[in-house]
């Protein structure tokens, strides 16, 4: 198996990509905008995609944040809010706040698996701080390590119980990022002990979420040479051992610009750091060839933490409440307006 993650084209796969997929056998597969078009064409590309190598787990994710971070949209799918809305109701009251966000990622953890969709990369742990670039934004949990931790978990395990896995991100910590690392590297000079803000809100959910995604920033305090995706630093003293988050890690988007060099250059220097699999999101076939050529095999460290984030994927996508949790979901986010 090869440890990445690939990106497809179009609506439905391509013959040059089902061979490819066949041959390489990727560790999973990521969907955008550009793949959810109806639901029945959803379900038939997840379904193909399973076929592939005929597992029934299978690594099919998505950005499914609410808000601007959205690949389903309505009005084929339905609408979910960014995490400013949240966070905005934890301020009047903290117990409403982690129960909406819980039954808001149970409708929405019912809704993608009813897709064939297994992981979804939410929820965002950063912890926002006024000079963070909107990259973060109002999709960040909050400004209270407490408070962002608290929502995340609610999602966590609103998304389980949907029977899909939810993820952890951007390990370290995005939150102090005043450049879009999509963009550009952004340079983190906060202390160590200012850090332990950043890191907090993993460290909570280290031991309940079973993904994470590592940042493309730079923390000098840690590594002042290399991106945490890249450091081996940073991803064996910070995320495994002062987090002690031991589940599958994985890059964020190799294609972005904060990394040098080519895709295979940019992915070998990532699982030679410590990440078990690399996104790469943009279904260039040249791209994930030159990866595959470049990359070793999964390692069986990375292969079992693979297994054990797939065992909440259920698969059963039951949608029978939903309504209920979205209608839950929108008395208790009513709060804030009946306040003001």
């Amino acid at each position: 198996m090869t440890p990445a993650i690939f990106g497809i084209a179009g609506e439905s796969l391509n013959d040059e990509e089902r061979a490819f997929f066949k041959a390489c056998d990727p560790a999973g597969y990521i969907l955008f905008a550009r793949n959810c078009v109806s639901r029945d064409q959803l379900r038939a590309l997840t379904d193909d995609l399973r076929s592939i190598h005929g597992r029934e787990r299978t690594f099919i994710s998505i950005d499914q944040e609410g808000g601007r971070v959205a690949r389903m949209k309505p009005p084929e799918w339905a609408a979910y809010p960014a995490g400013e809305a949240f966070d905005r109701l934890y301020a009047q009251a903290p117990a409403s706040a982690i129960e909406a966000a819980r039954a808001n990622a149970r409708a929405m953890g019912a809704e993608l698996a009813s897709m064939g969709i297994t992981v979804d990369f939410h929820a965002p742990m950063d912890v926002r701080r006024p000079e963070t670039d909107n990259v973060i934004g109002d999709r960040a949990l909050g400004s209270d390590p407490v408070q962002v931790a608290a929502l995340g978990r609610a999602v966590i395990d609103g998304m389980a119980e949907a029977g899909v896995a939810g993820c952890l991100k951007h390990m370290p910590g995005h939150g102090r990022a005043m450049a879009d690392s999509h963009k550009e590297l952004p340079i983190v000079e906060a202390s160590d002990e200012e850090l332990e803000t950043d890191i907090a809100p993993f460290r909570s959910l280290a031991e309940r979420a079973t993904i994470g995604m590592s940042a493309h920033i730079t923390f000098t305090a840690w590594d002042a040479e290399n991106p945490a995706t890249q450091s081996a630093k940073v991803i064996d003293q910070i995320i495994r051992k002062r987090i002690g988050f031991d589940g599958l890690l994985l890059t964020d988007d190799i294609d972005m610009q904060a990394l040098d060099g080519s895709i295979a250059e940019r992915s070998i220097k990532a699982v030679a750091a410590g990440c078990d699999i690399v996104l790469n999101c943009w279904a260039k076939i040249p791209d994930m060839e030159a990866s595959v050529e470049a990359l070793p095999d999964i390692t069986a460290a990375a292969s079992a933490r693979l297994e054990r984030a797939l065992e909440v994927a259920s698969g059963a996508g039951d949608m029978a409440q939903a309504s209920e949790w979205l209608a839950k979901r929108d008395a208790l986010l009513a709060l804030v307006e009946e306040a003001a």
